[in-house]
């Protein structure tokens, strides 16, 4: 087993390639440090399609946001028949896609907040202000790109005259966005490896909210606390929504739940398919907390590699 040789998958095309490269280098530590050999591919620099000619045992995919967690890579990994970590083309598809997601959220019940769709193609203002009325939404309002990650784009509006500006702003970069209910309260995140809830956090944002510096920089000083300061009950309750989450999506690996807590309820945002694994991320600081080490943690996704998933 310690001589098989991964292909470590990090930086990519999408918005989040300098934290991509961040999770691949600390992956790469642990890999080296786990005994197996080595090769780094970034797919911005060669071609997917070249994956096929690596003659690596198991790909360990480091990539975040747009081609990476979106099925697009994981098509790649199967098309090349070399087992990769995390989960497969249709999961990972479905989990970025905010408006998919949200769909099988209702579906199975688990409460999200209440949301509406805008299309770039023939957009109207006064249009959709009618439809949020029907929809239920009010202010604060949340708008967000529908398929990005790390809160990239993610503006919160206070009123009409703000979400007009924002939607006009992301609809240059974007052809579909969600605007939904702003959920205050406590941000609660859940690890899932396996299929088994790691443990729940608590994050105390110092900024608006818990945005890409909050994520990312340590200057931001977000409050992290392990384990989520909530009842013992409610504690139990949000693991087995996120391991609900994890297996009606599909996935595999490790998966990365985001929740909002307030008035005894809790509101799934979204499910992470790809979770950061730097020094700052939660997955690994989660699965410390339940005894794994990083090392650990990055053996057991590599055990879980497979193809067909």
């Amino acid at each position: 087993m310690a001589k098989k040789k991964i292909l470590v998958v990090l930086g990519g095309n999408s918005r989040e390639r300098e934290i991509s490269i961040k999770t691949g280098k600390a992956c790469i530590s642990a890999i080296k440090r786990l005994g197996f050999k080595i090769e780094i591919f970034d797919p911005k620099k060669n071609s997917f399609f070249d994956i096929k000619k690596s003659n690596s045992d198991i790909i360990f995919n480091a990539l975040h946001g747009e081609e990476g967690e979106d099925g697009f890579a994981q098509s790649f990994f199967e098309y090349s028949k070399i087992p990769y970590t995390h989960s497969g083309v249709l999961p990972s598809m479905n989990a970025m896609n905010k408006i998919i997601s949200k769909k099988i959220f209702i579906k199975n019940k688990i409460k999200t907040p209440l949301y509406a769709v805008i299309k770039k193609k023939n957009f109207n203002f006064l249009k959709f202000e009618k439809i949020t009325k029907i929809k239920k939404l009010v202010y604060p309002l949340v708008v967000k790109p529908n398929n990005e990650g790390s809160s990239i784009g993610v503006k919160i509006c206070n009123d009409k005259i703000s979400l007009k500006k924002n939607i006009k702003v992301l609809l240059k970069t974007y052809d579909t966005l969600i605007v939904e209910n702003f959920i205050d309260g406590q941000e609660i995140q859940v690890a899932v490896l396996n299929g088994k809830a790691l443990g729940a956090i608590e994050l105390k944002p110092k900024r608006k909210f818990y945005d890409y510096k909050a994520k990312y920089l340590k200057s931001a000083k977000t409050d992290h606390i392990m384990p989520a300061n909530i009842s013992k009950k409610k504690y139990s309750e949000v693991l087995r929504i996120a391991e609900q989450t994890h297996k009606i999506l599909g996935c595999r690996g490790v998966t990365r739940s985001d929740f909002k807590f307030i008035n005894n309820k809790f509101y799934l945002l979204e499910t992470n398919t790809q979770p950061g694994m730097t020094d700052l991320s939660l997955v690994p600081e989660i699965a410390s907390f339940k005894k794994i080490s990083f090392d650990k943690l990055v053996l057991k996704l590599i055990l879980d590699a497979s193809l067909n998933k």
